[in-house]
Formats: C-alpha cells, structure tokens, sequence
C-alpha cells in the first residue's frame, strides 16, 4: 500500500511539472523567420511599425537577417524599432517563432522544447515527419488562419482572402492590357463598348471580394454557384449589380463562352470545372483557379500591413492573459488553430489524415484543470 500511495504521488508530481510553454512569461522573446527560399512565399507576418509595438510592449523582438526582403523592408527599418536582427538558428531559438508557411522538420529540431509557433496553414502540414517534430520538441503550435475571433470571426483567414480576391482582378487587368500581352482592352466598358465579362464560380470571401473588385472596375461580373441560398447571400454582400445564376450546363456553356475572365473557387457543393468546355474558351480569356494560385503573393506588403494589426493585438491578448500557455487554455478561438499543444496532436483532420492518434484540446484542458 505504502508503495502504491508513493507512486501515486510521483505520477501526479511528475504530471504538474510545467512545461517551457506553462512557463513563457507575458514578456518573451519573439523570433520572425523567412519564407523558404526554393518557394514562390513571398507573404510576411510583421512590419517594421508592427514589430516596433510589440517591442514597446515589453517583447524582444528578434529577426532571421533578410527575412523582410520580400515585402522590401530592409534590415535596419526593423532595427529602428527595437528589432535584433540575428541568423535562422537564433531566430528559431526564441520562445515563440513566427513563419508564414509551416517550417519544415530540420527547423523545427533547432527549436526550443517546449517553445510556440504560429503560422499560416500550408500542405507542409500534412508531412508526417513535421508533425512527429512538433510533438518531440512538445512544440505549442497554431495555425493562425484557423484561429477565430471572440465573435468567431477567422480574421487572419478573411484577411488572405480578401487581398487574394482583389488581387485576382488585378492580375486580369494586367493580363488583358497591351503591357501584359492581351488585346489591350480595359475590364470597364466606356460610353459606346460593353465591359469585360467576368464569370466567377464558387462561394466563398476568396469569391466575394474578386465580386466587388471587379465590379468596383466596371466589368460586367456573373457569379455561379449550385447552391441558391449561397447566391442570395452573394447578393446580399456584393450588392443588385451581381448576376446570380445557378450551375446548368447550358447556361454553364454559354457564360463560358462569351466571359473574358474566369475566376474559379470551391462551390457549396461539389464542383469541377467541365474539361469538354476548354475548346470553347476564347483565345484571349484570362482563366484563374483560386485552389491553385494565391494572387496575394504578388502584393506581400499589403498582407504583412493588414496582418501585422491583427498580429499586434493577438500578442497584447498573450501579454493579458500572462503568457501563451495562458492565452491557450483561456481562449476558445485560439484552441481552435492549434495542432499540436503539450506534446499531443490536437487536430483530427491531420491526425485521419496521417493515420496518427489525436486527442481533443478541450478535454485535454478540462483534464489538466
């Protein structure tokens, strides 16, 4: 009995020994790292201005050298706001790291035990020797464009998609001018031409804002979608200048024939684009699938300037709450964007995936409290 009593108490000792995550106080170090050269990421979290908030917040900044590159920033913008510009090995070094794409395994090894990471989602994930390396390293890790807001709002998500529907338009606009190798014509019609059709199919912010953008341009803009309530709503947000119209195959034929750009995203219910519809495209038609081209990279500033406010305040939230462990274990919204905590996968959909065990970070909480 007395053998049993000891190593019960053990156990649960050993059991409420903090981890390096429990233990992150509300001022840490915070490490930004750069996107992975032998990609097309282009995407940064944090501005100079943004980074020089969370220093005045009482956070050590600290940068990978040139990893504002992209967003052209140079090293000394980020000095000038308190930010330590340090190699990749002691960025990764910090108590939280922050990578727009999800790092690949060798750098997640250089990372402290126990430490936080947080970034965009990204087919990475899905590598199960990522994975098997955050849950080594007892890496806190989220995803921040599943991350929900108190009134459950994704807000990095919207972010993303908003530049990447705006941004789809431009890229038609650049493709239809003389400059860009097109016939030269404007998406906006003038007194005596019609403008530019634009068929967009899907569902979706991505799909909404591309909406707007483009008729913001003065294009002629239909959207389609198999889902009428979808459309009602696409109405509601875009305004009585969209056309609605339900997925049918003539129609379908007809739409694609005469439209000028073609924007596809994810319909309500399954979709895919008919193959027998290509010899009927016009020679000049600007085609882009949102699934497999995020216009965004094409303006990284932009998303590091929109982004960086959301990042501030996320990070005022951890400094509140008395630090990331804190912020975890309190916040509903947070707990949703995280993939792995305290050395357990927390995410299903990776977990099915990979054919791993994964565990419910609500439980897992209610557990340890």
């Amino acid at each position: 009995m007395t053998s049993d009593k000891t190593t019960t108490d053990f156990e649960i000792k050993t059991r409420l020994q903090p981890t390096a995550t429990d233990t992150l106080e509300p001022t840490f170090t915070l490490g930004l790292v750069a996107n992975y050269a032998d990609t097309d990421e282009t995407r940064f979290l944090l501005t100079p201005e943004g980074s020089g908030l969370l220093t005045s917040a009482g956070i050590k900044v600290i940068m990978e050298k040139g990893a504002a590159t992209d967003i052209s920033f140079p090293d000394s913008s980020y000095r000038e706001y308190g930010v330590n510009i340090v190699s990749r090995t002691e960025a990764l070094k910090a108590d939280v790291v922050l990578s727009y794409r999800p790092l690949h395994a060798h750098d997640i090894h250089k990372m402290k035990k126990g430490a936080a990471l947080f970034s965009m989602t990204g087919p990475g994930l899905f590598d199960i020797n990522v994975i098997k390396a955050l849950l080594d390293k007892e890496i806190a890790y989220g995803c921040l464009d599943n991350v929900v807001s108190h009134n459950d709002e994704p807000v990095f998500a919207n972010i993303i998609d908003e530049i990447d529907g705006r941004g789809a338009i431009i890229y038609a606009q650049e493709f239809l001018s003389y400059l860009g190798g097109g016939k030269g014509v404007l998406l906006a019609g003038v007194a005596g031409i019609n403008p530019c059709e634009v068929l967009i199919i899907g569902d979706g912010n991505t799909v909404y804002s591309a909406a707007k953008a483009a008729l913001s341009a003065g294009a002629y803009v239909t959207l389609m979608n198999n889902d009428i309530s979808a459309l009602q709503q696409a109405k509601r947000i875009c305004g009585e200048r969209l056309n609605t119209i339900a997925i049918h195959p003539r129609v379908l034929y007809n739409r694609v024939k005469s439209a000028d750009v073609i924007l596809l995203g994810e319909c309500t219910r399954p979709f895919e684009f008919p193959k027998n519809l290509s010899p009927v495209l016009k020679d000049s038609v600007y085609l882009l699938n949102f699934e497999e081209t995020h216009p965004s990279i094409s303006v990284p500033r932009t998303v590091a300037m929109a982004l960086s406010n959301v990042i501030v305040n996320f990070f005022d939230d951890v400094i509140i709450k008395g630090g990331v462990y804190h912020m975890i274990a309190s916040t509903p919204g947070v707990q949703a964007g995280m993939v792995t905590f305290r050395g357990k996968l927390v995410d299903k959909l990776i977990g099915s995936f990979l054919n791993m065990p994964s565990v419910d970070i609500k439980v897992m909480l209610a557990a340890t409290n």
